[in-house]
């Protein structure tokens, strides 16, 4: 009996081993064939069957995705949007979490439930009103525009996941302040945040990654050449250059290569951080 379940359970994990791998191979093989075609000469690009390990490879076209039409600002007008945006949504969702988490006012659980019901909305059924609203605000054609909206989309997931980690954290650790005559500011700041580092990671890249790939709402309120994001700027290139797909693909690639750093730094923290959240929201 002990013998033929222990093979049982070896069977069962070398299948779902094999069935993991091979998704986890799907789901790589658009990146690295856009990788391998951003390495490749334009007379290469197209062959078939397609080459994943170039024989000539040459770093031309990175170079040429680089210099042409300010691709480098408009690198630089992202890396500002996304830092600006992930640095305010963390904070502010933050302390909205902490407010859900520990303290109790009226209409607590109604506002928090709202909160959620924002989650439900697509964002294309609001792309009008914020239109809207940002002539009103005078944000339209400005990078502050996006920073605003972006960090108002990022509030209602951040503030969900992090509410439940900061449920997961002992209350005895802030009555042990209390004592200590620590206020609210002062245990939010020196014990729950220093404690929140895996969900603050996860909200984090979470919302450096949304604000950092967001096309749409760029497309509808950047008219001005030198405000555009990286997002759009790969788009305009792609159309200016229909047949140049080594410089797309290496536009491409440079456009994913901060977001693959961040996850890589903060892998750690970020499953631990879905984990906890998922379990205790």
């Amino acid at each position: 009996m002990v013998v033929g379940s222990v093979r049982r359970a070896r069977a069962v994990l070398t299948v779902r081993m094999v069935v993991l791998s091979l998704g986890a191979a799907v789901m790589a093989l658009p990146f690295v064939y856009m990788l391998s075609t951003s390495f490749k000469p334009d007379s290469l690009v197209l062959q078939l069957p397609p080459q994943f390990i170039p024989h000539h490879a040459t770093t031309a076209n990175y170079t040429g995705a680089w210099s042409s039409s300010s691709f480098g600002h408009y690198f630089f007008n992202s890396l500002v949007v996304a830092v600006a945006t992930t640095v305010l949504a963390v904070l502010l969702s933050a302390m909205m979490a902490y407010a859900f988490a520990r303290f109790r006012f009226p209409g607590r659980t109604v506002l928090f439930g709202l909160l959620l019901l924002g989650l439900m909305v697509p964002t294309m059924m609001l792309l009008i009103p914020q239109f809207l609203l940002a002539k009103k605000l005078l944000l339209l054609n400005n990078l502050l525009g996006l920073i605003v909206f972006y960090t108002g989309g990022a509030l209602a997931l951040n503030t969900f996941l992090l509410r439940g980690f900061f449920q997961s954290i002992p209350f005895e650790l802030e009555e042990a302040m209390l004592v200590d005559g620590a206020g609210p500011w002062r245990r939010f700041w020196r014990l729950i945040l220093p404690l929140s580092r895996p969900a603050l990671a996860t909200v984090s890249i979470f919302t450096f990654l949304g604000s950092w790939d967001e096309f749409v709402w760029a497309l509808t309120i950047i008219n001005d050449p030198n405000k555009r994001t990286l997002p759009m700027a790969i788009a305009l290139f792609q159309g200016q250059h229909a047949t140049s797909w080594g410089l797309v693909f290496a536009a491409s690639a440079i456009a994913v290569g901060p977001v693959i750093a961040i996850f890589i730094a903060f892998q750690r923290q970020f499953v631990s951080g879905i984990t906890a959240g998922a379990l205790k929201a």
